[in-house]
């Protein structure tokens, strides 16, 4: 609890409406009850009223300060319809298509944060990844001067030898499969900027591959050090400060006895706090052994480039998980025009 901790407590001084849109699910609903009870804002379940009724009722949960709504039957559907037709006239989408989209939850809780009738969004603990992030990708899109939307998963572990105080944040680790140089860079740029946005200390930040500046030749070594070097520029021409080395191997990133044995490079080698996957394979897989092999606290999927708030929980995810996560995106909506310029300041597809 020492770095969610933090996090509640810069939120409880700015309380944020976060949506769920599975509101039967009862470690949503635990989450939900206890982000009301620790002040850190409005809680939206979505779902029908009566099987959230039941559900909470079941365990024992009161629902007072807890916004139900079931989309069949909001006046905003009508209203979200519309816009979603808008949104989506490029892909040619009839409005009778539109309005069944925008029952499923997933769909109306991320028209509700487009439409600022929320903060930030909280799904996936019954839904896999797609049907979470499909929604987000239709009426969130990319935001203004992002190239990508990637996702970090933030890691607390015991030992705080590792990353800053315990604290680590791995990318990407849930979203871009295979990703290009260009993909890779802004990944390791965003995720700092992230990262330094929740701690405000300085990322280190690690691109990972299975070599440790050595002589190996091989195309995922090539792409991991030109990523390297891009990130350092690309995050020199936003301003950004942070340390960027690569290629390093995960002991060479934490373990400084290791580092001084592989590398030369002091700042972030042995010292690292973000950790930047080359792929989905090796960052998911990491991610999920750290979690269980070491009891860490996870927080994440963190989606990032997006023109809204939102996280992609894993359905192996707790109550406690889904807290931390929905108090994060709690606080990245506080100022989210910092983190990305522009983001939020109108509904994507809207004519200037």
């Amino acid at each position: 609890m020492r770095f969610i901790g933090t996090v509640i407590e810069k939120l409880q001084r700015h309380p944020k409406r976060i949506v769920f849109p599975e509101g039967t699910e009862p470690r949503v609903l635990q989450a939900a009850r206890q982000f009301h009870a620790l002040r850190l804002g409005a809680p939206i379940l979505l779902g029908d009223r009566t099987k959230v009724k039941e559900a909470a009722a079941a365990l024992n949960i009161p629902l007072k300060g807890i916004r139900v709504i079931n989309p069949a039957g909001s006046e905003e559907l009508e209203n979200f319809t519309r816009r979603f037709v808008a949104l989506r006239r490029g892909k040619g989408i009839k409005r009778t298509e539109a309005r069944a989209a925008l029952l499923q939850p997933n769909f109306f809780g991320a028209m509700m944060v487009a439409m600022h009738q929320a903060d930030g969004l909280v799904s996936g603990t019954t839904h896999a990844t797609g049907a979470v992030l499909r929604p987000l990708f239709q009426i969130f899109k990319v935001a203004p001067q992002a190239t990508v939307a990637s996702s970090c998963m933030v890691m607390e572990v015991e030992d705080p030898r590792f990353g800053e105080n315990g604290v680590l944040f791995m990318a990407d680790c849930g979203v871009i499969a295979d990703p290009t140089v260009e993909q890779l860079a802004e990944i390791a740029v965003d995720t700092a900027q992230f990262a330094r946005h929740l701690l405000h200390t300085r990322p280190r930040v690690a691109l990972l591959s299975f070599s440790t500046k050595g002589n190996v030749t091989h195309p995922s070594i090539g792409k991991v050090q030109a990523a390297t070097a891009l990130a350092r520029h690309k995050a020199a021409k936003k301003l950004i400060e942070a340390d960027f080395d690569g290629e390093l191997q995960a002991d060479a990133a934490l373990v400084p006895e290791i580092a001084a044995r592989k590398s030369s490079g002091a700042k972030v080698a042995g010292n690292a706090n973000v950790l930047i996957f080359p792929d989905l394979n090796s960052g998911n897989i990491a991610s999920k052994l750290v979690r269980h092999l070491s009891r860490a606290n996870a927080y994440g999927n963190i989606l990032l480039g997006l023109n809204r708030p939102a996280a992609d929980v894993s359905r192996g995810s707790s109550a406690h998980d889904v807290l931390g996560v929905a108090a994060i995106v709690g606080v990245q909506a506080i100022a989210y025009h910092m983190l990305y310029p522009g983001a939020g300041e109108k509904l994507p597809g809207d004519r200037k």
